[in-house]
């Protein structure tokens, strides 16, 4: 059974998945749930375990930064100002 999900990306890296995705004929939609059904099929503890193919970089802005917290204080602050930089 399907569910949906509301997910916000970069306007730009959901142009390039668009095409990415139309040019091997599966929906935004299949292609984000397969690339998610890659990583929690498998056992990895960290973001740093998670295999990135040349292609991801590709249609990615450049080198990704991943920042971990430890706590989950302020989170939602800083989520919302990041919305309002945009």
């Amino acid at each position: 059974m399907d569910a949906k999900v509301t997910l916000s990306f970069d306007q730009q890296v959901i142009a390039k998945a668009k095409v990415f995705a139309e040019a091997n004929n599966i929906s935004l939609s299949r292609l984000t749930e397969f690339l998610l059904s890659k990583v929690v099929d498998r056992q990895y503890r960290s973001l740093d375990d998670l295999p990135v193919s040349d292609w991801v970089t590709r249609i990615s802005e450049g080198q990704a930064e991943y920042v971990r917290k430890n706590s989950r204080k302020g989170l939602r602050q800083e989520y919302n100002d990041s919305r309002k930089r945009n």
